[in-house]
């Protein structure tokens, strides 16, 4: 009966996917300047791990996927220069470089004569196609980087958005200071790299307190991994060179994986408030596991063996057994919810940009997938695109850049 009704539902929306394009002939050299007092909060561009993975998350994300078109090694390690200079910059603030009025001005301007931190971090991520013949980086490649597969449940076609030799993660306090960050690195990197596609998302307010909601009405990432806790990162988020196969140089990066989910909203909202909290497993208003009163407690799935109160479909229990076998598996997730408008036929595309960090993508992520393969919830969300990709370790110093220990 499921398999019918997910077959109705799936041929009645139709996935739209985010695309941009960007084209550029040479790079423009990137410069620093001697800042005037920036304005908002700031994150450290340097340090053993980049910024935008256990930084607390901003309201505002675009997610960007690039295909380099760099002709040569050096030319690669050029713009990764280039946009370690202009990252640094637009994160720590400041007035950008004078130029004289008659010269095409250095910045667009859409944050006023100084560009304020305003929380800005930019995560910068390669995948799998970066390491073909094109550079002579095959035997450097992260040992657990591979394209991401289509899940038996995805809604993939030839226009979704998938892959890409780089990916930035663009995250701030304000939407205007994310775009204002796009564009100035796209600026800087013409030449360099093109864009493959993107999408827009935004962190909700808490509602009324606690943890955002996605677009189903449920509190999305309560059972987030404590990272804080050095010891649980190590073991679940950063890379060891050496470890397991791991080049040397991918000490300190990690495993990013984006997912494009669209959710069925109008069939969504026909559903009884009871079936939609045992398919997740936890009640709606609080976010508290259906065995629980708040969304801090933990459900105790020893005392409930046969799924009586969270059944043992319900997503919560898929995604996160609680059990000393399942721990490694842990995620650490950093979604932010999206709205595209209206598909073809009227419908709306809203959902969520599920993005993971971990470890190992084999042995986190995707067993996660596996366990929630063929869940209730399939029938009223759409897996239409992303990637799997490897985050650079941090810059070091002043004269580090991002990948330079690949190159």
């Amino acid at each position: 009966m499921r398999a019918g009704r997910r077959d109705f539902l799936r041929g009645a929306a139709v996935t739209a996917a985010g695309a941009a394009a960007f084209a550029g002939t040479a790079f423009v050299e990137a410069r620093d300047s001697a800042a005037a007092q920036p304005s908002g909060r700031t994150f450290p561009f340097e340090g053993a791990h980049q910024a935008g993975i256990v930084t607390v998350q901003q309201q505002a994300a675009s997610f960007c996927s690039f295909d380099v078109i760099a002709g040569s090694s050096g030319e690669l390690r050029e713009l990764l220069r280039a946009l370690s200079a202009r990252i640094r910059f637009l994160t720590a603030g400041g007035r950008p470089q004078a130029a004289d009025v008659q010269a095409i001005p250095f910045d667009s301007g859409t944050l006023g004569p100084v560009v304020p931190a305003d929380g800005l971090t930019v995560t910068v991520a390669v995948g799998a196609s970066l390491f073909d013949a094109r550079y002579g980086l095959a035997a450097r490649k992260p040992a657990r980087l591979v394209p991401m597969p289509v899940f038996p449940d995805d809604q993939i076609t030839a226009a979704s958005p998938l892959h890409g030799d780089v990916s930035l993660q663009i995250c701030a306090d304000s939407r205007d200071t994310v775009m204002h960050a796009l564009r100035d690195i796209a600026k800087h990197t013409r030449g360099g790299m093109q864009a493959r596609w993107k999408i827009d998302g935004f962190h909700a307010a808490p509602r009324p307190a606690g943890t955002q909601r996605n677009q189903l009405g449920f509190k999305d990432g309560i059972a987030n991994p404590q990272v804080s806790d050095p010891a649980v990162a190590d073991a679940l988020l950063w890379t060891h060179g050496g470890d397991g196969g791991e080049p040397a140089w991918t000490e300190g990066g990690s495993y990013q994986v984006i997912r494009i989910i669209r959710m069925l909203v109008e069939f969504w909202d026909r559903v009884s408030l009871q079936e939609q909290q045992q398919m997740i497993g936890r009640y709606r208003d609080s976010g508290a596991p259906l065995d629980g009163s708040s969304e801090a407690d933990i459900p105790d799935y020893q005392a409930d063996p046969q799924g009586l109160v969270i059944p043992l479909d319900a997503h919560i229990r898929l995604s996160n057994p609680r059990t000393a076998a399942t721990a490694s598996s842990r995620i650490l997730r950093r979604g932010y919810n999206y709205d595209r408008g209206f598909d073809d036929v009227g419908n709306l595309d809203v959902g969520l940009v599920f993005c993971c960090y971990q470890q190992d993508v084999a042995r986190q992520f995707q067993v996660v997938q596996g366990r929630l393969a063929g869940e209730p919830l399939v029938d009223y969300i759409q897996p239409t695109g992303g990637g799997y990709f490897f985050v650079l370790p941090g810059v070091r110093g002043p004269g580090d850049y991002l990948g330079s220990g690949l190159l």
